[in-house]
């Protein structure tokens, strides 16, 4: 949990190599408000076939719906000045409970059901504190996103990968990398 990527391939290589033990999962913090992990720890975890177990699925609450409110009731844990209650948070937040809406289900379920969708093997490590939030966020399982509120999920909450990701996606690069042979290899 908590560590970058670069060191986990460094410890995996080191270990194949030398026949010890590789890390055999990655703990991650991942959720439609902190997409981070897709940078870097989501590729070199599939490149491994790491399993992945995002903790903090619903965003410390947020994605569950109850901070849209500017005076939530009682029972929350984040203090209006957090940085989780960011403005692009709550814009995200607002965006699961239209989808929520359409649905016909809560959003911390549409929040977990996306990642099922983005991670289908992952276990994510549910943060319920009371058997109703486990018995809702488990309704997960029953919902099913469309292609059109997982592009707007996406929309609302993609990141920016950065350097050397974005240059390494164009087009000519990828032709240069792979000789034009990216689209031919299976």
């Amino acid at each position: 949990s908590d560590t970058p990527a670069w060191i986990v391939a460094c410890c995996n290589t080191i270990a194949e190599l030398r026949g010890w033990t590789s890390f055999c999962g990655l703990q991650i913090e991942y959720s439609l408000v902190n997409r981070d992990a897709e940078r870097d720890l989501i590729p070199m975890a599939r490149s491994f076939g790491l399993p992945i177990t995002p903790w903090s699925p619903l965003g410390a609450g947020v994605l569950s719906g109850k901070y849209i409110d500017a005076h939530p009731a009682g029972g929350v844990r984040l203090k209006p000045d957090s940085v989780r209650l960011s403005e692009r948070n709550m814009q995200i937040a607002k965006e699961v409970a239209a989808v929520a809406s359409e649905l016909g289900v809560s959003s911390a379920q549409v929040a977990l059901a996306w990642i099922r969708r983005v991670l289908p093997n992952a276990v994510p490590i549910l943060g319920a504190r009371t058997i109703e939030q486990l018995h809702d966020n488990l309704g997960c399982l029953h919902v099913a996103l469309s292609d059109d509120h997982l592009a707007r999920l996406d929309n609302i909450s993609k990141i920016v990968r950065g350097w050397p990701h974005d240059f390494l996606a164009g087009e000519n690069i990828q032709n240069l990398m792979f000789a034009y042979s990216q689209n031919k290899i299976r």
